[in-house]
């Protein structure tokens, strides 16, 4: 990512937006039991189009404005969102994937990597919560509206963030499509 001031005030932007819609109308929307979880989605979005260390930024911040504005113990949700930026940024690194519909998997990855690990760290906080069997429903429900709604998400968040990315992924994948020259048969692959 470019690191340009505009490309600071549209991710702040992103993540003020997902907060306060996350915690004024989505978690109040229950369906089944369960409800979706935007900001997970838009940290999980950032890190699959800005890499890593932008994922790891943006998952701290999300999650600290998060505590802030649910009154939840400060640092629990900014410690699993730190950890779900870095590895979907690590995936797309590591792998990236090209197919249109890769969105969505990775936004029930991460939103079931979410909901288990922040339970973990609850539970380890002793933060109160109640363990029951209607937890795993709600979580199950959770994941399967945050996989519902993560193609059209990521590319909301996608059109946003064009102007700021240094290097469009379509383009990128073009780019390795294209064949290598070959060299000798011992040195192929090999800069020299």
């Amino acid at each position: 990512m470019i690191v340009a001031p505009m490309t600071f005030v549209r991710v702040g932007l992103l993540l003020i937006l997902a907060v306060i819609l996350q915690v004024s109308a989505v978690s109040q929307t229950s369906i089944f039991g369960g409800h979706a979880d935007l900001v997970v989605l838009t940290v999980a979005a950032i890190a699959y189009y800005a890499g890593s260390v932008s994922g790891c930024a943006v998952g701290f911040a999300a999650g600290f404005l998060l505590d802030l504005a649910s009154g939840a113990t400060m640092g629990a949700s900014s410690l699993v969102l730190t950890a779900i930026g870095y590895s979907v940024g690590r995936f797309r690194e590591l792998r990236d994937p090209s197919h249109g519909l890769m969105p969505a998997p990775v936004g029930a990855a991460a939103t079931a990597g979410w909901v288990l690990t922040f339970a973990a760290v609850s539970f380890m906080l002793d933060v109160g919560a109640r363990v029951s069997p209607l937890v795993i429903r709600d979580m199950v429900v959770t994941v399967v509206l945050n996989t519902l709604i993560a193609i059209p998400w990521f590319v909301a968040i996608r059109r946003i963030l064009r102007p700021s990315l240094s290097v469009d992924p379509v383009e990128l994948g073009r780019r390795r499509q294209q064949p290598r020259s070959a060299g000798p048969i011992g040195l192929r692959g090999l800069e020299i």
